[in-house]
């Protein structure tokens, strides 16, 4: 139950029923026990419950489980003093025999750009005899990308593909991929793509690999590629909702209105669940370009199949509104944003922002603030947000 709620990132579930087992049903924790448990805790309360939580763990009970998942909290804070004094505690106990370990400093030192720390763990694990694993050269390689630096890339691609004890999955190739893309070496990076895709037959995830096939295409910006992988796909599986808003999001970044419709219309006549998330792709898109009008037809036909319109709807359409004028209903279009909102999330700034500029650079600064009076007479947003926005008018 514990690691089937932590997939679906159920992090608080999953610590309530940690402790149900314990305290409830009177199962004696085990080593692996603890070691969830600190990462539940970390992710529910924060590093300072977890400290909390470890002075209360006897002893007897403090074995590599414990040091290594209070490691990855630290790793994860970018505590690096408390990360190599827990690391070097670790080394003193002699639990230091495998890449776990090293693979959360590798990572700390990598979000805090110190290379030179990261050979120096590769360096060590060398003279100990311990075997690098695929996460520890990956991280290695995207420290050389952050770098700007393609040989050093090159060397670690070829360690991983020559290691006979590593097994690349296709996240590893994506990564790669990924990498090499951001560094502009676009034909390596399709090398990487070419063999992703030749574990098509074999996936256990080939929606996830799809998605992920799209998007690296898109970046390198071979729209052709787009149509050849989504129909070699059609071939060998019935794609859902989430592939269609892969394929279209690819699309979009070559602005291929066109080809995004094309796909909506094959998505709609295939019967499957009316996801919202799906026609915003083009209601954003025509509002976007004035065409509020089939954007609202897009809109109605969305809520005549039964569709529930997420706030990303809205916003694009309070978008729309205030482009052709209509203040009134880009009000109410925000005020329905915002009913649904997730707590702390305010999705509509980037339209607030165009709101604001598009009658900037119409020269009518009064219709601006006279959107930011209406939005604070409304109650849409916070005195604190609405005083931003009078920041950004009058700058």
């Amino acid at each position: 139950m514990i690691k089937s709620l932590k997939d679906y990132r159920r992090y608080k579930h999953a610590l309530e029923v940690s402790y149900w087992m314990t305290d409830k049903r009177c199962f004696s924790p085990e080593y692996s026990d603890i070691g969830v448990r600190i990462h539940l805790i970390f992710k529910v309360k924060g590093l300072e419950e977890v400290e909390k939580y470890i002075n209360s763990i006897p002893q007897q009970f403090k074995g590599f489980q414990t040091y290594s998942a209070l490691l990855n909290c630290y790793a994860s804070e970018k505590s690096v003093e408390k990360a190599e004094a827990i690391m070097q505690k670790v080394k003193d106990m002699g639990l230091a025999h495998n890449p776990l370990c090293y693979s959360f400093m590798m990572k700390m030192y990598y979000r805090t750009g110190d290379w030179e720390k990261m050979d120096n763990m590769m360096n060590e694990m060398e003279g100990k005899g311990i075997n690098f694993d695929q996460f520890i050269l990956i991280i290695r390689l995207s420290a050389y990308a952050a770098a700007g630096d393609s040989d050093g890339m090159d060397k670690i691609a070829r360690m991983l593909e020559s290691d006979k004890r590593i097994t690349l999955n296709w996240n590893a190739y994506s990564i790669i991929a990924e990498k090499y893309l951001n560094v502009g070496q676009v034909e390596k990076a399709l090398t990487m793509l070419n063999k992703l895709e030749g574990m098509l037959a074999t996936s256990k995830n080939k929606q996830g690999l799809l998605g992920v096939l799209l998007n690296l295409y898109a970046q390198a910006g071979k729209k052709e590629e787009l149509h050849r992988v989504w129909d070699l796909f059609k071939q060998n599986l019935r794609i859902y909702n989430k592939g269609y808003i892969s394929m279209m999001n690819s699309l979009m970044k070559f602005d291929d209105i066109e080809g995004v419709e094309q796909i909506f219309e094959e998505w709609e006549s295939g019967g499957l669940s009316y996801d919202f998330r799906i026609p915003n792709f083009l209601i954003g898109a025509y509002c976007r370009n004035g065409l509020l009008r089939k954007a609202e037809a897009l809109f109605d036909r969305g809520l005549s199949k039964g569709g529930v319109p997420t706030v990303i709807t809205w916003c694009h359409l309070a978008s729309g509104y205030i482009h052709e004028d209509q203040v009134s209903k880009a009000i109410e279009a925000l005020n329905k944003a915002m009913s649904i909102c997730p707590p702390k999330f305010i999705p509509s700034k980037e339209t607030l922002r165009t709101c604001v500029e598009y009658w900037e650079n119409q020269g009518n600064v009064e219709k601006a603030e006279e959107f930011v009076r209406s939005l604070e007479v409304e109650g849409v947003f916070s005195s604190v947000f609405c005083e931003k926005l009078w920041c950004f008018i009058n700058k």
